[in-house]
């Protein structure tokens, strides 16, 4: 499977899922108070969200280029398009925070974020057990992965009775079922990413 020496796919992953971690650290952690605060949020997210589409261009050429992949370089492929999924949600997200001028989180949004960022931290974890030779140990982070986004399905089932229930506005309950709906993308794209992880190690068994 891998060498003992990661190479430089796998250097790419760690640097993918660290970059992943930042962004999700960063947008969890960024207290929205005003318009110029809404305004630096979503700004900063979508610096983030150009940075990783610059590391997929990068290792794609480099796949293209390459004659021997440590894993197949499908598996590369999927992981490196589900890392930048997952970034591309929280730009979606605070794009949407900006468009609505929504100030201020929720008790639901929060819960997502932090989900999120639990999921990330496992998938820098994966990702680094993976570049130094140890995918036999992958698999308990992968299904930590999968728990934390089944809270989230259950998150959203929860947000959305509560917004139907309880909010009169029809306009705000547009905009908070798109916002719901994004940060449950979000996790969904956490659990393709342990999905594949899994399939990976079953292929290198």
């Amino acid at each position: 499977m891998f060498k003992k020496k990661p190479d430089k796919f796998s250097n790419y992953l760690v640097d993918f899922a660290k970059h992943l971690d930042q962004t999700a650290e960063y947008f969890v952690n960024y207290k929205v108070k005003d318009i110029a605060s809404l305004d630096e949020f979503a700004n900063t997210i979508k610096r983030f969200e150009t940075e990783a589409d610059e590391k997929v261009h990068i290792i794609i050429k480099d796949l293209n280029q390459a004659f021997i992949t440590p894993i197949e370089r499908e598996d590369i492929l999927q992981l490196t398009m589900l890392l930048d999924d997952i970034i591309d949600g929280m730009e979606e997200f605070t794009a949407l925070m900006d468009i609505y001028q929504i100030l201020s989180s929720d008790g639901y949004i929060d819960s997502f974020a932090d989900y999120i960022l639990k999921c990330s931290k496992e998938i820098l974890t994966c990702m680094e057990l993976m570049s130094n030779s140890k995918l036999n140990q992958v698999e308990p982070h992968a299904i930590r992965i999968k728990d934390h986004e089944s809270k989230c399905d259950e998150l959203y089932r929860a947000s959305l009775k509560n917004l139907f229930q309880n909010q009169t506005d029809p306009i705000k309950v547009i905009q908070f079922k798109e916002i719901y709906e994004t940060l449950e993308e979000i996790a969904d794209c956490c659990q393709d990413v342990a999905s594949t992880l899994q399939s990976i190690i079953m292929k290198n068994a």
